[in-house]
């Protein structure tokens, strides 16, 4: 997305036009495979209205190490902002991260702005839960966060495999087969959203082994697919969440 779409998408949020996409108007639409099937008409999200959120992610389409070159890998399937972001203190801090994710965590100490002791919105689960695995500022070159949707997103909301961008899905793919990555982590929603779009046929329905606490989805050569809790599940998946990230923990290279 451009930076003219950005501030056209954003005009006609402000507009009060909450239902932005039809599943028609999807510009690059990926059709949603039998096995898996996900339901357009039901399906709903809202780009967020910020053009420099958007246009930041149009230059990055993802956060951290590029998603080519880490060696663990995090899928999502959006990102998700306060619909004011633009106008809080931390979004600053924001733009400097989207602007270099492993300068940012070096320079601040955590991997996310949401951990900053000036920001106290939403997210902040997802990154704490994230943040207790065990990566520190030494990791930062190694780890890349994306999401399958490639925009910036506000509010709750229900994707479709025909929302998501068939160029990004593509890189994505690339990224995960013939990138740097060892270690690529997918919650299990994820999973079947990808699953739908038809473009990662290895991608397993059923795990086929464990490794510990972790499911594997896939694996070969020197690569394996874990299937893991969301980061921002709690209650009675507290227990299961701290065992994948003992399991996780134990992957880490050691740096003297």
């Amino acid at each position: 997305m451009s930076k003219a779409d950005a501030v056209k998408v954003a005009s006609a949020l402000n507009a009060g036009e909450t239902e932005l996409f039809s599943p028609t108007e999807q510009s690059c639409a990926v059709v949603a495979s039998p096995e898996f099937e996900y339901f357009p008409s039901k399906s709903k999200y809202l780009v967020h209205p910020s053009p420099e959120l958007n246009a930041l992610f149009a230059h990055k389409p993802y956060q951290g190490a590029a998603p080519e070159r880490a060696r663990f890998l995090f899928i999502g399937l959006d990102a998700n902002y306060d619909a004011e972001i633009e106008t809080k203190p931390i979004f600053s801090k924001v733009r400097e991260y989207h602007d270099d994710g492993v300068a940012f965590w070096r320079k601040h100490g955590v991997h996310h702005p949401f951990l900053l002791p000036e920001y106290s919105g939403d997210g902040r689960r997802y990154h704490q839960s994230f943040s207790r695995i065990g990566f520190g500022p030494e990791h930062a070159d190694l780890v890349s966060f994306i999401e399958l949707l490639h925009v910036p997103t506000v509010g709750r909301n229900i994707l479709a495999a025909n929302n998501l961008d068939a160029t990004h899905l593509n890189m994505l793919n690339a990224a995960i087969l013939g990138g740097n990555p060892t270690h690529i982590f997918i919650p299990r929603s994820v999973a079947g959203l990808m699953r739908a779009t038809g473009v990662f046929p290895w991608l397993a329905k059923v795990p086929q082994e464990q490794a510990g606490s972790l499911d594997l989805l896939f694996r070969t050569g020197t690569k394996t697919v874990y299937s893991h809790l969301h980061f921002s599940a709690y209650g009675k998946f507290t227990q299961r969440k701290a065992q994948e990230a003992t399991a996780i923990r134990a992957l880490l290279p050691r740096f003297s």
